[in-house]
């Protein structure tokens, strides 16, 4: 099983050919990261907020209901470890 889940991850990485399989890990950890701060705050809806990281370039997308949450979760992607830069401009405020 271990294997075959070794396997994955390498012919996912191999094919993307943007970065390595550590790279993916390590985007995908920082995603998680995202996430998980988005869910334990109060003032981040967390449903509302997609969140993709690519070589520790996370990108926010969704719509929010404020301009404070809108800079809340770009603060709360910032704060995490490994992430390079916050990409926010298709995170939008409802009008």
């Amino acid at each position: 099983m271990v294997v075959i889940a070794a396997f994955v991850l390498v012919s996912y990485a191999g094919t993307s050919g943007r970065e390595s399989t550590g790279g993916f890990i390590d985007d995908s950890a920082i995603t998680t990261k995202v996430k998980s701060s988005f869910l334990a705050d109060p003032m981040v809806s967390a449903l509302s907020i997609s969140v993709e990281t690519t070589q520790g370039v996370v990108q926010l997308k969704g719509i929010v209901d404020s301009e404070q949450k809108r800079q809340r979760a770009i603060q709360l992607a910032q704060s995490v470890g490994g992430v390079r830069q916050v990409d926010a401009r298709n995170l939008f405020v409802k009008s």
